[in-house]
């Protein structure tokens, strides 16, 4: 079934977990008072972190707020995760940040934002970016700059505004644990299907 299919039912179907595959990643999307969420693993890690790679879609008549602190992880014996706040994973690539690593990382990222025909978010990644690297030059500014075009951050959606960015974690360089990822948002708890990070499923 096309993906573009899958997201139809996600929409109206607000209470069901879509499951699908889109440029080599599996997404999970979920939607609520008509407020969307899809993540997916990313196979690049950053360093020590495990990326996954978020998009909200607000399509609900009032404006919602979307936080990168209320994205959590839950492993199957109960511990959680949250992200790494962007501004610690920016500040680690501008002092160690080497090219090889970035370009990995927004090579995986586009991969997937760019294979998602149907996602064309108002103000995420592809927007970040041109403002970000058009101000910078040498390679260590470039590699902050490209954390901080791709990082997810707090952000305030208008009815039919959308964003994507990049979560990271904190897993000392290991994969993220399998578990099932709880997000806050719009007063509500969206509540995702267990996930096998290294397999998507």
């Amino acid at each position: 079934m096309k993906a573009w299919i899958l997201l139809l039912v996600a929409v109206f179907c607000p209470a069901q977990v879509i499951e699908f595959e889109s440029g080599g990643l599996r997404y999970q999307t979920l939607t609520k008072n008509g407020v969307t969420i899809m993540f997916a693993h990313l196979h690049a890690k950053v360093r020590e972190y495990s990326t996954m790679q978020v998009a909200v879609s607000n399509g609900s008549g009032q404006a919602v707020i979307v936080r990168p602190d209320d994205f959590v992880w839950e492993t199957p014996d109960g511990k959680t995760m949250r992200p790494v706040p962007a501004r610690k994973v920016v500040a680690e690539m501008l002092a160690k940040g080497g090219r090889g690593e970035v370009v990995g990382l927004v090579s995986a990222y586009e991969t997937g934002i760019y294979g998602m025909t149907q996602l064309r978010t108002t103000s995420g990644y592809e927007a970040r970016r041109r403002a970000a690297l058009a101000e910078v030059n040498s390679t260590k500014l470039k590699a902050a700059a490209a954390a901080s075009a791709i990082a997810f951050v707090q952000m305030k959606l208008a009815p039919g505004e959308s964003t994507d960015g990049a979560m990271f974690y904190d897993t000392a360089g290991k994969p993220l644990p399998g578990g099932v990822l709880h997000v806050r948002a719009a007063g509500e708890m969206f509540d995702f299907q267990p996930s096998d990070p290294g397999t998507g499923k």
